[in-house]
């Protein structure tokens, strides 16, 4: 459903792609009688009942992809409403609209802005454990400064019998090998309200092949742009007098490279810093990623108005 997440973004900003996801874990099992449910959603907008079912109504302006979020999670509602359970419909949405402006330095006075605190976020979460618009961080159950984990009744106090009614209804049946998984229940039924009936998987495997070819396609017209070329050229010679090692001037790798490259370089046990710990770490990590910034201003100035007429994700072309 919808295009393959671009590979790099995900990678290096995880703990946000909550973007446009639903809360499936945060939902759940036996009905009150009257319908009333606590349903919220991180978005706004509200809720209303509709037979029984909370319902989240759709802000004004919410882009396609979320629009569908708001029409399967009340379609799921709806469903499991029906199966004799309640079920509080939420869709979380990215904390801000420039959620995205640590990680890529698209808008430039704004990544600025936030390289200069949490480079490139990092050890930010470590550093500052009680900032809730750290990103990487879920301070007190939120990020950005929104709860995006919100707490329903919607289970409390099911036996374990009525626990497996529930997830049947929600899930189907439990599949019999890990193979024959698929979406079932009240959730296959959500997915066909906002996606569409799912294809076979013949259909499924000509649809991904064809969006492999136009990202490879799009993929090709970026690094062999003239002009990207050249500036990737020169963002990489910046970089190089900085000190700062440069593994790959193909123009769809150079405006995450440096992040990655330093990600790849990370211990396992990254997670366990102290406060104390982090904090030289994110002095250090705030120089190499404002050098960073301005080696790849007229980059990033160049590549991101492209990068959209020819969407791609991947590390290379």
């Amino acid at each position: 459903m919808g295009m393959p997440k671009n590979t790099l973004r995900s990678h290096l900003i995880t703990a946000l792609a909550v973007g446009m996801l639903p809360l499936l874990a945060a939902c759940g099992g036996s009905g009150d009688e009257d319908g009333k449910s606590g349903g919220s959603s991180a978005a706004g907008g509200g809720t209303k009942n509709v037979d029984g079912a909370a319902q989240l109504n759709i802000p004004e302006g919410v882009n396609a992809e979320a629009k569908k979020e708001y029409i399967r999670e009340n379609a799921i509602a709806a469903c499991m409403k029906k199966e004799g359970f309640t079920y509080t419909p939420h869709v979380a949405t990215a904390p801000s609209a420039d959620v995205n402006t640590d990680g890529d330095g698209e808008d430039y006075a704004a990544a600025k802005k936030y390289r200069q605190k949490y480079g490139f976020g990092t050890y930010a979460a470590a550093a500052y454990p009680d900032d809730p618009n750290v990103p990487f961080s879920n301070a007190g159950g939120k990020v950005g400064g929104k709860t995006l984990d919100p707490v329903d009744d919607d289970t409390k106090g099911l036996t374990p019998a009525q626990m497996k009614a529930y997830e049947a209804a929600l899930y189907g049946p439990p599949a019999k090998s890990k193979a024959e998984e698929k979406d079932a229940g009240c959730t296959l039924e959500g997915n066909t309200a906002a996606y569409g009936p799912p294809l076979s998987a013949a259909a499924e495997k000509k649809k991904q092949n064809a969006r492999t070819e136009e990202n490879r396609q799009n993929g090709l017209a970026l690094n062999g742009d003239t002009q990207l070329v050249q500036l990737a050229q020169q963002y990489a010679t910046c970089l190089k007098a900085q000190g700062i090692p440069v593994s790959t001037t193909q123009p769809t790798g150079m405006a995450y490279m440096v992040r990655i490259d330093l990600s790849n370089k990370l211990p396992e046990d990254g997670s366990k810093w102290t406060k104390e710990q982090a904090m030289p770490l994110l002095t250090a990590d705030i120089d190499i990623a404002l050098k960073d910034l301005e080696c790849g201003k007229k980059f990033r100035a160049a590549y991101f108005p492209k990068e959209k007429a020819n969407p791609y994700w991947g590390d290379g072309a």
